[in-house]
Formats: C-alpha cells, sequence, structure tokens
C-alpha cells in the first residue's frame, strides 16, 4: 500500500486535510450571527408547542444541520419572546413547553412567508443548501480516497492524485468564473 507519489504528494495527509475542512464547514454554521434564532423558533412553534430542546432538534432537522443552535442561545430568545408575549410556556411534568400566543402566530407567519423574503434571505438559504450539499460530496470523496489509499495498488493511488489534481484545478476554475 503507497500513500504518496513520486512527487512527495501524501494522501493520507490530503484526506485528512479534506476531512478536517469538510468538518469546520459543518460545525461552524451553529449559532453564526446571520441565522436567525428568533425566527427559526417561531415558525417551528407554528407546527406545535415544543420544550427547548425540541426546538433545537427541529431547527436542526429543518436546516439539514446547517444550523444546530446551542442551549445557550434558544433559552433566553424564549425568554424574550416570552417577555414579547409572542409564546407562552405551559409546566409540562419537568419541563417547559412553549406555545405560539396569537401575536407570535402572527409573527411566525410573517418570517414563514417566503413569497416575500427579501431576495437576499432567498440566496443565504439556498447558499446553506449548496453548502450542505457540497459539504456532504467532499465527505464522499475523501472517504473514497481514503480507500484507495489503503487498498489500492500504487498505479491505483497515481491515478488517484492525477484525477484529484484535475479536479482541484477544475474547481478553482469555477471560482474563478463570473
Amino acid at each position: 500500500m503507497r500513500t504518496s507519489s513520486m512527487s512527495g504528494f501524501d494522501l493520507r495527509e490530503a484526506v485528512d486535510g479534506l476531512r478536517d475542512a469538510f468538518a469546520s464547514r459543518t460545525s461552524a454554521g451553529n449559532d453564526h450571527p446571520d441565522h436567525d434564532i428568533r425566527g427559526a423558533i417561531l415558525v417551528e412553534l407554528l407546527t406545535e408547542p415544543m420544550h427547548g430542546y425540541q426546538l433545537i432538534q427541529a431547527i436542526e432537522t429543518r436546516t439539514g444541520g446547517v444550523f444546530k443552535p446551542t442551549a445557550g442561545s434558544v433559552y433566553p430568545t424564549l425568554q424574550l419572546l416570552a417577555d414579547e408575549a409572542l409564546v407562552e410556556a405551559t409546566q409540562v411534568g419537568e419541563r417547559k413547553v412553549y406555545s405560539l400566543t396569537p401575536a407570535g402566530r402572527l409573527a411566525a407567519a410573517e418570517v414563514n412567508d417566503t413569497d416575500t423574503d427579501k431576495p437576499k434571505e432567498k440566496q443565504r438559504r439556498q447558499g446553506a443548501q449548496a453548502a450542505v450539499d457540497l459539504t456532504k460530496s467532499g465527505v464522499k470523496l475523501a472517504h473514497a480516497v481514503s480507500r484507495v489509499a489503503q487498498d489500492g495498488t500504487p498505479a491505483q493511488s497515481e491515478r488517484a492524485v492525477a484525477i484529484l489534481e484535475e479536479a482541484r484545478r477544475k474547481v478553482y476554475a469555477i471560482l474563478a468564473e463570473d
């Protein structure tokens, strides 16, 4: 098993670099200032009353894992929404379950109205989905490269290096387009 080409290219190091890059890309989205935690909570509560942990999971699911808010952002936001009389909390067992007030329903409907979305917001959501798709493809590629590095012959490793070099050039060419 050979992991480097004649030019000293270390395939295993490249795969590890890809994994690190994609891992940081997917986790960097959490609690990013561009993510609207307030709006996300209001939209999720349109479907049903939920406690904080359910909201965190629902937001992560709705965004395809791009945005997973922390408890440190969800609970203070819920308190602010309660102070604004947009949500109300009911004690159910050991948990507080939050539901929308009539004013909260109006606010949530306004946030959820995608027909009147600002173009920048639509573009941001589309960009977030594209980033998720790109990351998933990169991870799949890294896995395939890892398999070649582990199980491939020296000739197969050389061919894989050539393909990856060509792919890298083509990806950078995409960035150079208008």
